[in-house]
């Protein structure tokens, strides 16, 4: 892949704790550097400047998950740092401060989970994973 988004529809645009979308993609080229993004939209109502997610991660190989959590940022003081359209706001959120290589070719997973203190999380519509493939 060159570029892979997949983003998903957050159902009554809440993200409640119970819902986790998965999000798989396939990786051919091992030598490739690629960038990893978590990309949100959600609407100008949205009551908070960050989101903390739970990303869950699985390599082709594996049977079980990894985890870590990313505090992302989504507004610099009273401004939305996301590109807008009318009153929505989508960022992407780079998740690897340097660019990754995937070690084995084959189908990788990410499962995103919200891990705020509201739930659901009112006023997010969409949310997902993007990977590009550096330097080309």
């Amino acid at each position: 892949i060159n570029l892979f988004e997949k983003n998903v529809a957050v159902p009554g645009q809440a993200w409640d704790y119970s819902f986790k979308p998965d999000i798989a993609f396939e990786i051919r080229d091992t030598t490739s550097l690629y960038q990893v993004y978590f990309v949100i939209r959600h609407t100008d109502a949205y009551g908070y400047n960050n989101i903390w997610v739970k990303a869950d991660f699985r390599t082709p190989s594996d049977s079980s998950w990894t985890s870590q959590r990313f505090d992302c940022p989504l507004a610099a003081g009273d401004r939305w740092m996301g590109s807008a359209m009318d009153d929505i706001y989508e960022h992407r959120i780079l998740l690897t401060p340097q660019p990754v290589k995937f070690p084995r070719a084959g189908t990788y997973q990410f499962r995103l989970e919200q891990v705020m203190r509201e739930n659901p999380l009112k006023h997010v519509l969409n949310v997902g994973i993007r990977v590009e493939k550096q330097g080309s």
